[in-house]
């Protein structure tokens, strides 16, 4: 299998990924982006797609997240030196110099790696979750709301992201239930502000769903105690925000260290403990995550991996 040789590869497309690329074409690196290399379920452009309305990126007062990740895809598409391909990297080697990845489609070699691979939806592991999913059981508000005009739905979560999908199914179901297990929910204060003022939802605290029935589709969920003298609710739709996994198992597998969340630990340079290979966004150790910093810490990594490339005098692979 003939290698095409590459200065920069970044494995992840989403806002660090994509802006770590537009970076790289710019320092004079041949860049290459593997967008399906992450593994999640979500296209170019991460996990920004996903979100409704962005209000914190600089320079825009407020535009949906799609729109803003396609500006970014744009610009970095926009440098004849980046090349983006729909490809999942399967395997990382080592060599003298340089690295080896082999994807599902072709093998490529590189001077350097930026993971900017992210995170996946994670789960809900009861009786029931798995037969209902996109049956009545999602993980994308924004992809999956309208689905659910003028219907009852659940959210399970007390994150600001779990908050921000309540608010935005509020504008199609007729109901909306926040789930969490917890004492209080914990989103942004002007999206707590918001939440409290919707009367389309109602937040039920210290509570556990335990399991999900239905027919062909969801019909109901169990809780693990009595609400409103029922362990019982009957819903038509299941949002999970609980959180996600982070994807750094074939940086593991190149001896890269991880925290015990599985972030991939750097230092303020985004560099590994791995000469060469690099990390950006929510699949490093940076403990506040937000598409701003993702997309700053993605351009500090192609920094970095051209001064790498300088300072070793890394010819070619």
């Amino acid at each position: 299998m003939k290698e095409e040789s590459f200065d920069y590869i970044i494995l992840g497309a989403g806002g660090a990924g994509l802006a770590s690329a537009m970076y790289g074409a710019r320092l004079g690196l041949k860049t290459l982006v593997l967008g399906a290399s992450h593994g999640s379920e979500l296209p170019v452009g991460g996990v920004i797609t996903t979100t409704n309305i962005v209000e914190n990126y600089p320079g825009f007062i407020k535009l949906t997240g799609i729109e803003l990740a396609k500006k970014i895809e744009d610009h970095a598409r926009s440098y004849e030196l980046v090349t983006i391909k729909e490809e999942k990297a399967q395997k990382i080697e080592k060599r003298k110099d340089c690295f080896k990845v082999t994807t599902n489609k072709s093998a490529y070699s590189t001077k350097t790696i930026l993971f900017a691979t992210g995170t996946k939806w994670r789960k809900l592991d009861v009786p029931g979750a798995k037969e209902f999913e996109n049956k009545g059981l999602a993980f994308c508000a924004l992809c999956d709301g309208v689905l659910f005009k003028n219907k009852v739905v659940g959210v399970v979560g007390g994150s600001d992201s779990a908050v921000k999908d309540a608010l935005l199914l509020s504008e199609y179901t007729k109901r909306v239930y926040i789930i969490y297990r917890g004492e209080q929910i914990r989103p942004e204060p002007i999206n707590m502000k918001r939440v409290r003022s919707n009367k389309k939802i109602e937040i039920i605290n210290n509570t556990n769903v335990v399991g999900i029935n239905g027919g062909k589709f969801l019909e109901k969920v169990i809780f693990d105690k009595p609400y409103k003298g029922s362990k019982e609710l009957k819903l038509d739709g299941l949002f999970i925000a609980i959180g996600h996994i982070v994807l750094s198992d074939l940086a593991k597998k190149l001896g890269v260290k991880t925290n015990k969340k599985g972030e991939i630990i750097t230092d303020k340079t985004a560099l590994t403990n791995v000469p060469g290979i690099f990390a950006a966004g929510d699949v490093a150790n940076t403990p506040f995550k937000q598409l701003i910093t993702g997309v700053a810490e993605g351009c500090i990594g192609a920094h970095s991996a051209y001064e790498y490339i300088t300072n070793n005098k890394v010819v070619a692979c």
